[in-house]
Parts: structure tokens; C-alpha cells; sequence
């Protein structure tokens, strides 16, 4: 599956002279929602040396969640902690391959955020109920969440947080018409919660609602990345006619974003719209004159002219 990078370049360290020549790493991925399979902002990476060197940085992913890293000495082992507010961290030791070698990580993270300060005692027992959950869903300990978070809507109806945990809990456990309900209820309360259009997109999506799912991913916030990605999805399973319009609208957020005129443009190709192949796969070009897939809409173009 083709994967949409940033091109935020962490140069991870610096070295006197050609010591490490040769010797650099170099890993690329995406930081995602672990529920929503939707790309997290304001990540970040923490690069700490484990043996050799004492190094210690931490650095900002893009804002769509991509990443790429240099690592000027990959012939050590690195400690990855990649975070973001809201979040579980999520930490792994790598050595990673050498050279031009590919290195992809996708990390997701377990929100996190599905918590309140734990009240006095005699407080609000719904509140109670509800940090017991927010426990319980963080240790992925999923039907006694969801038991709690029910426990602490009943008591108090109004609370949109727990509405909004209880549909990310249902969308955990695949129980997708329970997740629309919640997420529904969460929007009732509070209409500009706009995640939880993301939780209805996923449930529809999932539950074979293509009209619904439509209609929530147009009020979702507009990320290129995201509704590239879902382009992709049907790209791999040969469904063209569905791709076709999550192209244009990646492309319509984001008309700098070269690989939606590349696939566009092989769609195109393939249905025999040789003036919309050619247009998309020049644009492509013009955005990335170098890009990885140049060569191959080069090719193409001579078959569309």
C-alpha cells in the first residue's frame, strides 16, 4: 500500500568530519489514532542513543502524523518514543538497516485523554464511573470500560465526554452500531465534537453504509492524508470508481499533494481518459520532477499522448 509521507526531515545527529560515512539509517511511517485509523496530529518523536553516544532529541512529526528520520549513526540502537498530547506514549528499541535499506514504521497510539482529575471524596459519582473507564479503556481492559462509561452516562446524560468514550470504546470492540449511537449522542450534545464524525465514518464504512459513510467524511475536518489513504483502500481492491472522487477531494484540500495527480492520473489511464490521464500525470510531474514515481508516469504519458 502506498503510504503518504511528510516531508519533515529530522537530521538526528551531527558528526564531525566522514566518521560515520556510509554508515547513516533512515526510517519513514505515519503516527496513527490506534481507534480511528486517522493520522495524529502534533506527534513527536523522541530519539535517545542506548549504547556509544549520549544523544537525546525530540522532534515534531508533520502535521498529517508522517515522518521521516536520518539518523547520521544507524550502526547503534536507538530508543523511539512516539507521543503526542491526548496519547499513550508508545516506545521501541530498533537498530535499524543501513544505507538505501527501507526502514517503515507506523506507529498508532491508545488515546489517552479519556480521563478526568479523580474528584473528592462525596463527589459526583457519575464522575467516578467514568475515570474508572477511561482506566479500564487505557489498559485495554474494553467491556468493563464500556460498562462504566454506560454507568456514567445513565447518571448524568449530558456528559458529552463519556458519550464520545463510550463510541471510541464500541469502535475498539467492532461493535459498530453501538458506535454510532454513542458517537450520534455525543454530536446531539456538543456539534462541534468533530471526531466523532470520524467514529461514524469508520462504523458506516465498516457496516457496508457507503451513503453514510459519505456523508460523515463531509463533515469531517478536511485532511489530504487521511482521504488520500482511503483512497488507497479501494485503489488495492480495484475499485476505481470509488477511489476516483476521494482523489479529487485529497486533492481539493490539498493541491500540492503529488501522489493524488500520480494515482489520478493512472486511474485515468486505465479507464482510457487519455486528456485526464495526461493532465494528472503532468501535474504530478511538475510537483515532483524527481519524485519515485517519475519515471513511471514518464512511461505512461507516452501511451496517453
Amino acid at each position: 500500500m502506498r503510504k503518504t509521507l511528510g516531508v519533515c526531515l529530522l537530521a538526528v545527529a551531527a558528526v564531525a568530519g566522514n566518521a560515520f560515512a556510509g554508515a547513516e539509517a533512515r526510517m519513514t511511517g505515519k503516527v496513527l489514532d490506534a481507534v480511528t485509523k486517522k493520522p495524529v496530529a502534533k506527534a513527536s518523536i523522541r530519539v535517545e542513543a542506548t549504547e556509544a553516544h549520549h544523544f537525546d532529541q525530540t522532534y515534531p512529526a508533520d502535521a498529517d502524523g508522517s515522518y521521516r528520520l536520518m539518523l547520521v549513526d544507524g550502526t547503534i540502537k536507538y530508543k523511539f518514543t512516539f507521543s503526542a498530547p491526548g496519547y499513550q506514549s508508545y516506545e521501541e528499541v530498533m537498530k535499524l538497516k543501513l544505507g538505501g535499506e527501507k526502514n517503515e514504521k507506523t506507529v498508532e497510539l491508545q488515546p489517552g485523554s479519556i480521563s478526568v482529575p479523580v474528584p473528592s471524596k462525596g463527589a459526583d459519582p457519575s464522575i467516578l464511573a467514568f475515570n474508572e473507564g477511561a482506566k479500564a479503556y487505557n489498559e485495554q481492559r474494553n467491556d468493563e470500560a464500556i460498562a462504566k462509561f454506560k454507568e456514567a452516562v445513565a447518571a448524568k446524560p449530558e456528559m458529552i465526554a463519556g458519550w464520545e468514550a463510550l463510541a471510541r470504546a464500541y469502535l475498539r470492540k467492532k461493535d459498530y452500531a453501538n458506535a454510532i449511537d454513542a458517537a450520534k449522542k455525543a454530536l446531539d450534545l456538543a456539534p462541534d465534537e468533530t471526531d466523532m464524525y470520524a467514529i461514524l465514518h469508520d462504523a458506516y464504512t465498516a457496516t457496508g453504509d457507503k451513503a453514510k459513510a459519505a456523508e460523515a467524511a463531509s463533515k469531517m475536518p478536511k485532511d489530504a492524508s487521511a482521504i488520500f489513504n482511503d483512497a488507497v483502500k479501494f485503489l488495492n481492491a480495484g475499485k476505481d470508481a470509488d477511489a476516483e472522487p476521494l482523489l479529487k477531494q485529497a486533492i481539493a484540500a490539498n493541491d500540492k499533494l503529488a501522489v493524488a495527480y500520480y494515482e489520478l492520473g493512472m486511474l485515468y489511464a486505465r479507464a482510457q481518459k487519455n486528456p485526464d490521464a495526461k493532465a494528472n500525470l503532468n501535474k504530478y510531474l511538475e510537483l515532483e520532477p524527481t519524485g519515485k514515481d517519475a519515471a513511471t508516469a514518464k512511461e505512461m504519458l507516452k501511451y496517453v499522448q
